[in-house]
């Protein structure tokens, strides 16, 4: 089986998720697209959530949690105000 050739990368970003407000040099850990990445990415994401560097409603914290960890780690953006999660391509 071929491993899956994306990555993905936490944002911290304005309100309306702007590129521009997103900052590699800040947020540049990656997480690969394994059980063990995907754990750290929603650890990181918790972290933020705790400093109160970004905000989920209380209701979508376990819908977030499940996005990353088992589906489709960028729709979880949809339900972060102040944070994004993109994904690359890797080769």
């Amino acid at each position: 089986m071929a491993k899956s050739g994306k990555a993905f990368i936490f944002f911290n970003c304005d309100a309306d998720k702007n590129e521009s407000s997103m900052n590699i040099f800040y947020n540049h850990a990656v997480y690969k697209d394994t059980k063990t990445s995907r754990k750290n990415l929603w650890k990181k994401v918790k972290e933020e959530y705790g400093a109160e560097k970004i905000h989920i409603e209380t209701d979508n914290l376990r819908t977030v949690e499940l996005a990353i960890t088992e589906g489709d780690p960028v729709s979880a953006s949809d339900f972060i105000q102040f944070g994004a999660i993109r994904s690359i391509d890797c080769y």
